[in-house]
């Protein structure tokens, strides 16, 4: 079989190049919290979901993570997620490239009942907390991380673009349209 191949079917005849298909990183999240296991990785922006690319002016860049798995001291499985990563995304004044550098922590309790959750949740409004599941994406996490951690309209402090100073000098000021209309009206 050819080297970076992964063979799919028991017959030998769907052979599949890795960067042509999803890559998950599957954990078990409550044996890994118990185990206090710890993952980190980098992953290449280009190679996450298109909702991530949505928000972005380029995949360009790589997104470090730090996953690390814990009791808390109320004995519940805990995961604690950090994503470090710098990210082109387009500016909403002049929808030119500017770069956005995220640091996210997350810390998720997991849960195994839903009533359960949603009572620790009422109780502590800042909990971060989901339903155990038998398997988790870890990159599916990243990729929410990331999401959430972007600003909603991101904007230079300052915009040196040729074209918006040019759509500035284009655009009349409008009280001056106003006091040329009240001039010609009391003509």
């Amino acid at each position: 079989m050819g080297e970076g191949l992964i063979l799919l079917t028991k017959t030998g005849g769907g052979l599949y190049h890795p960067s042509f298909m999803s890559n998950p990183i599957l954990i078990d999240p409550v044996a890994f919290a118990r185990e206090g296991r710890t993952r980190t990785g980098k992953i290449a922006v280009a190679e996450l979901d298109p909702r991530v690319h949505d928000s972005l002016a380029d995949t360009s860049g790589e997104a470090e993570f730090v996953l690390v798995g814990s009791v808390d001291r109320l004995r519940r499985p805990h995961l604690t997620l950090t994503v470090n990563v710098t990210l082109n995304v387009p500016c909403q004044r002049c929808l030119e490239a500017m770069t956005e550098t995220l640091s996210t922590r997350a810390d998720i309790v997991l849960f195994f009942d839903q009533e359960k959750l949603e009572a620790a949740a009422t109780e502590d409004e800042e909990l971060d907390a989901i339903l155990a599941e038998p398997e988790m994406d870890v990159i599916a996490l990243i990729e929410d991380e990331i999401i959430m951690g972007l600003p909603f309209a991101p904007k230079h402090e300052v915009c040196g673009t040729e074209a918006l100073e040019r759509a500035k000098n284009d655009k009349p000021n409008p009280f001056a349209v106003l006091a040329k209309l009240k001039k010609s009206a009391s003509e």
